[in-house]
């Protein structure tokens, strides 16, 4: 798929088919993922990839815009080493944005799962529960969960309509 192509492809899905991801194609996720670039290529990043099925289900109670992953045959928990990194969170935010990239490329569909400073409840953080849940250390933070399967819904590709060039600024602010 050409990368423009690709752009418009992703969306956010949150419904997947009952369909496992070919391994080869969780390399290829994670090859992109450590092509990412990050601050001074220091890359910070860790990668928990959760194929068990009910790993998956304690997963998308880590709080509700995580409920998407009770369908997802795939999760990857996407994490930063803070004493690697200042930038740990832009690091891995992109990496995380590489992956749903290359699932889309493939043919599958993404979505992430915000988990960073967000509440699980019962007085524990949402990245406690996930830390706990999968065995990450402590020193290890927990940026998001990005759900991956073969999408079981069908969402129009972006358009050119979503370009919003009010936004956009030449040289300075506020100058069209």
């Amino acid at each position: 798929m050409e990368f423009f192509e690709v752009v418009k492809k992703r969306r956010s899905i949150r419904r997947f088919q009952d369909r496992k991801v070919p391994e080869e194609y969780v390399k290829k996720i994670l090859e992109a993922a450590f092509y990412s670039p990050s601050s001074m290529n220091r890359r910070p990043w860790h990668f928990v990839v959760v194929e068990d099925e009910e790993l998956i289900a304690k997963l998308s109670k880590t709080r509700g815009a995580l409920r998407f992953l009770e369908t997802a045959p795939l999760a990857i928990a996407v994490c930063g080493d803070e004493s690697i990194s200042r930038a740990w969170i832009f690091d891995a935010s992109i990496a995380a944005e590489h992956i749903q990239l290359a699932a889309t490329a493939l043919g599958l569909g993404a979505c992430w799962g915000h988990v960073l400073e967000r509440e699980h409840g019962e007085g524990k953080s949402a990245e406690d529960y996930v830390r706990e849940l999968l065995g990450i250390p402590e020193h290890i933070r927990v940026l998001c969960v990005i759900g991956i399967g073969y999408p079981a819904e069908k969402k129009p590709e972006h358009g050119r309509e979503e370009i919003m060039e009010d936004r956009i600024h030449r040289n300075r602010f506020g100058v069209r």
